[in-house]
Parts: structure tokens; C-alpha cells; sequence
């Protein structure tokens, strides 16, 4: 029993190294035997990570000894920096404001007192000055026009000093805290007609409370920015969880020195973990208040520090210790090896989804012709999606009756071609009366809704029912109720007669259409039309009247749609328009009406 145990243990032990073995050997033969350009590269590889070891560590004790000293230089360079562009905006505020008080433009334009021409002078003339808005009042301070949203008027604007001052005949320059503007540069300038009587007040500013100004200066000066409204972060670069830090306060230590005291910080400072070279300016108003204040700051966490020094060594290293390797070995494995690694690397892209693809293939042989070959799968694959594509975006526009070509496909591409046209027209046709199906419908009315809401213009539904349908259905059984529908189908579309009107299958014995700029009068007219053509058809019905024939009800509504209406008060009021046509004797038309 002892030497069966033994042996067995034996076994055990060489089929493991046997197994380790293999391992080894197959790891050997991937790295070398299947590539012979690792078999050349691999041994510069590891003279490169020696050299990277050695070299790192010597490069690195000299970066970290320099490393504060450029740090604190970039701070107080942008501290400098800083100030420069504040003063820089206060003098092109001051310009902007002073030289458009005298334009002769200008000064008709708010003499007229016309909003929309007002606003087109001024929004023409902020890049002109480098500020980012204009405020224009009368001359009593109320506002008649600003170049900002929100663009509301008529408010009046007496709080603030720089109008004040303006309308006193100065020019005076203030950092303020306004109701949509909270903080900013802003000079105020009175504005004279020929006569010398004051007509009103320029006030131009540059603003400091945007993403968009701090993320600015952030471009500028390759540092985090921030502003700040009292103690509370209103606008920054700084990110928490890919979020900016937006709401979260200041250091209370420091929003003492700067808000309270009114001085200047500069120093380090931890933010999220990350150590700050900061500098805080003070934001004064018009009463010597300091209400805002603006951060400036760069990282100088000795992790990131050793990151950079690491990576520019590695960089170094690899670009001298393999410079002469590869120029030697480049020429001699790249004629063989590039034009199968780029077909490679094609096909894998084009297995992941990439249709993308150039292969660039060259010469006549086996590997040039399979990339050509590769290439033409994908043009032919890659105009198929195309043609899908166009096809949908047309059909979701209402142009139902676009199609591509599928003759320019051969073999089973175009016998696929073929089959998704024809799913594509099914997927936006009623199949049983051949109009657009409801989600067609739908698409279209999203877009003439959106077209009418921009242009101001009528938009019109009419919500269209077979009368007495499902009695029909009852006496002459489905598959004549379906001919019914199929022949009010037909004959709604006849008395149509514009490219834009569109008339679709709402669902089971309902019809719509939908004619964009058409105000109730001509929707009444088409409407009308459509009811005379489906009675002249003649459809026998269930009727033991005199008509005899089948008729049908129409709802009418019209919009011209606004901020507080919506997509489905037009239907809504189109289907109450329907229930009174039905509810008063059927065969005719009913209009809704406002209460």
C-alpha cells in the first residue's frame, strides 16, 4: 500500500512539470518563435528597462530638487498674470462703454428706443470690444435692452453705482453683484444726443461668474480658477467625481483674511486632497466692499510631481537608448512585416463594428490582394449601412416615398438590400390602407409642429372617423369593413393637393391629417372637401335613410403653437372637435373652439 502511494505521488509529480514545462515552452514559442520582430525588439527591451531604472532614479533627485522652485515661480507668475487681466478688463470695459456712448449708431438706435434694433447694434460690437454684454437704459435707469439671457427689460437699474453715476454724467468702472449677472466689471457712460440732452445709459461689462470665464482662464493660464460670490463657489475648474465644485465654500480661515479683511492670499493650500499653490484676490464694489473674490491656483502634489518626472525620463531613456536599435532593425523588419500587421490590425477593426477601414494595400501578391479585397467588402458593407441610414432619416421626416438604390448591390448584398427597403417601407406604412402609419405620423407632426412653433406660423389637425363603423362591421363582417377602409383611405388623400400636407391612419377606424401653415378657415375648406369626396364615393351602408351610403366626421384644430401650448393640446382639441361632430348627427365638420 506504502510503495502505491509512492509511485502515485511520483506520477503526480512529473505530469506537474511536465505541465509547467509546456507552459514555458509555449510562452517561449509565442514571444519568439511567432513573431520574429519580438525575437529582435524583445533583447532592446530589456536593455531599455535597465537603462529606465538607472537613469529614473538619477533624473528624478534632480527634478525634485528644482521641482518647488519652478512651482512657486509659475504661482507668482500667475498671480501677475492675474491682476494684468483684471485691469485689462476694467480698461475695456471702461472703452466699451465710453467709445459706443458716442456712436453715432448707437445713438439713433436708442433714441428710437427699438428693442430688436438695439440689441442688433450692441450684440455687433461685443467682440469688437472684448466684453461679454451690454446693458442700454433710458434716462431714468430702466432697462431697454440687454445682450444677455435672460433678455427681460423694463426693470430698473438705480441700485447700481455705475448707472447712478451715469446718469449724474460720469463714467465710473465697479466690480457689482446683480440679479442675473452676479459677478463682473461693469462701466456705466451717459449717452447725449446732438443737443446735449441725456437720452440714456451704456453699461458694459466683462463677467466672471460663467464656466465659461473661468474655463477661459483656465486656457489662459494653465491653472484651476475660481469665483466666488461671498464665501460659496459660484463658477470653477475644479472637479469633484467629473462635477464641478460648484455651492461648496471657502476655507473659513482664509474667506476671513480676503472677504473680511479685504487683503490678498497667497500660499499653499489642500483641495481634494491635492496640495495648491493659491492665490486669492479680493473683488471690491462700490461701497469698498469686498463681496467676491477670485482663485487662482496649481497643483504641486509630489505624486503628480513624480508622475511627470517619471514619464519625461522614460522618454528620454527610451528615445536615446533605442533611437539607433530601431533606425537599424525598422528597415529590415517593416517590408515584411507592416503590411500584414496593418491588415491584421483592419480585419480586427472591422470585427469590432469599424467600417472605417483604409488598408492601403500595394503590389500584386497574395497580401495585396486580400487588402483589396478586404477593402471592397467594406465599401460595399459600409454604403449598405449608408443607404439604411438615409432611408430612416428620410421616412422620420415624412418623405415616405424615398427609397434607395438597391441595383448598385450585387448578389446577396442586394438580395439583403432589397429586404431591408422593403422592411423599412413596412416599418412606416399602414399595411392594410397603404398611408403612413401612426409613428409616421407622429415624426412628421414632431417636425411641422417645431418648423411652426419657429416661423409663427398655423398648424392644423383634422381627426377623421368612419361613422358608424363597428354597426358596419356587425352587418357586412371584417373583411368588408376592411374595404371600407381602404377606400376612405384612397379617397382622403384626393382633394390634398400641396407636397406638405399629410394624411395618415391613426388607428383602427380613424384617419388624420395634417396641413402645416394653414390657418381654421382653410383647414374648414380641406376639411369639407374630404367629407363631400368620401360621400360622393357611394359606400353602401347600414343606413335605411335616403343616403344610403357611408360618411364620416371630422374634428378641425388649429394652432400656432407657443412656449406654454403642446403636441398633445393640438390633438386633444382636434378629438373633442371630432366627439361634437359625432355627438350633433355625424356627416360633418366641427371646429374647436377656445373657451
Amino acid at each position: 500500500m506504502g510503495q502505491s502511494e509512492t509511485k502515485t505521488n511520483r506520477l503526480k509529480k512529473r505530469c506537474f512539470l511536465l505541465d509547467y514545462r509546456r507552459f514555458i515552452i509555449l510562452l517561449a514559442d509565442g514571444m519568439f518563435r511567432r513573431s520574429f520582430k519580438g525575437r529582435i525588439i524583445l533583447p532592446a527591451i530589456v536593455v531599455q528597462i535597465v537603462l529606465t531604472v538607472t537613469l529614473t532614479t538619477y533624473m528624478s533627485v534632480k527634478f525634485l530638487s528644482h521641482s518647488d522652485f519652478l512651482i512657486h515661480g509659475k504661482a507668482v507668475a500667475n498671480v501677475q498674470s492675474l491682476k494684468f487681466y483684471i485691469d485689462t478688463c476694467r480698461a475695456h470695459s471702461r472703452a466699451a462703454a465710453a467709445s459706443t456712448a458716442r456712436y453715432p449708431l448707437v445713438i439713433e438706435a436708442i433714441k428710437s428706443q427699438d428693442r430688436e434694433r438695439i440689441l442688433q447694434v450692441f450684440t455687433e460690437k461685443l467682440n469688437l470690444y472684448n466684453v461679454t454684454y451690454f446693458t442700454i437704459t433710458d434716462n431714468k435707469g430702466t432697462v431697454l435692452a440687454r445682450t444677455y439671457e435672460p433678455d427681460n427689460y423694463g426693470d430698473s437699474l438705480l441700485k447700481q453705482q455705475n448707472i447712478r453715476d451715469a446718469l449724474d454724467g460720469e463714467i465710473s468702472t465697479y466690480f457689482e453683484d446683480g440679479t442675473a449677472i452676479r459677478v463682473s466689471v461693469r462701466t456705466g457712460a451717459p449717452v447725449y444726443d446732438n443737443s446735449g440732452t441725456l437720452i440714456g445709459v451704456i453699461s458694459a461689462g466683462v463677467r466672471f461668474d460663467t464656466n465659461e470665464s473661468v474655463d477661459k482662464l483656465k486656457e489662459l493660464f494653465h491653472a484651476e480658477v475660481t469665483t466666488f460670490l461671498g464665501d460659496t463657489r459660484i463658477c470653477t475648474t475644479l472637479h469633484r467625481d467629473e462635477e464641478r465644485l460648484v455651492g461648496t465654500k471657502l476655507d473659513p480661515k482664509i474667506a476671513h483674511i480676503v472677504l473680511e479683511d479685504k487683503n490678498e492670499f497667497f500660499g499653499d493650500i489642500d483641495i481634494l486632497g491635492k496640495t495648491y499653490k493659491a492665490f486669492y484676490i479680493p473683488l471690491l464694489n462700490s461701497k469698498d466692499e469686498a463681496f467676491a473674490a477670485l482663485f487662482i491656483g496649481n497643483a504641486t502634489s509630489t505624486l503628480k510631481a513624480k508622475s511627470k518626472t517619471l514619464i519625461w525620463n522614460i522618454f528620454i531613456i527610451s528615445t536615446v537608448g533605442l533611437v539607433v536599435a530601431i533606425v537599424i532593425l525598422h528597415w529590415i523588419i517593416t517590408s515584411i512585416s507592416e503590411p500584414i500587421i496593418r491588415l491584421s490590425k483592419e480585419m480586427d477593426r472591422m470585427e469590432d463594428g469599424s467600417l472605417s477601414i483604409i488598408v492601403n494595400a500595394k503590389g500584386s501578391d497574395e497580401i495585396g490582394r486580400a487588402g483589396m479585397a478586404l477593402q471592397r467588402v467594406a465599401n460595399t458593407v459600409h454604403k449598405l449601412i449608408d443607404s439604411i441610414n438615409e432611408t430612416i432619416s428620410e421616412h422620420e421626416k415624412g418623405n415616405l416615398d424615398f427609397t434607395f438604390d438597391t441595383s448598385v448591390f450585387r448578389g446577396n448584398y442586394r438580395l439583403l438590400a432589397e429586404r431591408i427597403a422593403k422592411l423599412s417601407n413596412m416599418g412606416v406604412r399602414d399595411q392594410l390602407t397603404e398611408l403612413p402609419n401612426r409613428r409616421s405620423f407622429d415624426n412628421r407632426l414632431d417636425l411641422e409642429w417645431n418648423r411652426a412653433k419657429r416661423e409663427k406660423t398655423p398648424l392644423s389637425v383634422l381627426m377623421i372617423d368612419v361613422d358608424k363603423f363597428k354597426s358596419y362591421n356587425d352587418t357586412y363582417g371584417h373583411q368588408q369593413g376592411d374595404v371600407v377602409l381602404q377606400t376612405v383611405a384612397q379617397t382622403i388623400p384626393m382633394p390634398i393637393k400641396r407636397p406638405v400636407d399629410f394624411a395618415a391612419r391613426w388607428g383602427g377606424e380613424e384617419f388624420v391629417v395634417l396641413l402645416p401653415n394653414t390657418d381654421a378657415v382653410g383647414a374648414i375648406h380641406v376639411a369639407e372637401m374630404i367629407r363631400k369626396e368620401v360621400e360622393n364615393v357611394e359606400i353602401p351602408s347600414i343606413d335605411d335613410g335616403a343616403a344610403k351610403k357611408v360618411t364620416i366626421s371630422i374634428g378641425v384644430s388649429t394652432q400656432v403653437p407657443a412656449s406654454e401650448e403642446s403636441i398633445a393640446d393640438l390633438i386633444s382639441q382636434a378629438d373633442e372637435a371630432l366627439y361634437q361632430a359625432k355627438n350633433t348627427g355625424r356627416n360633418r365638420v366641427c371646429q374647436h373652439e377656445e373657451e
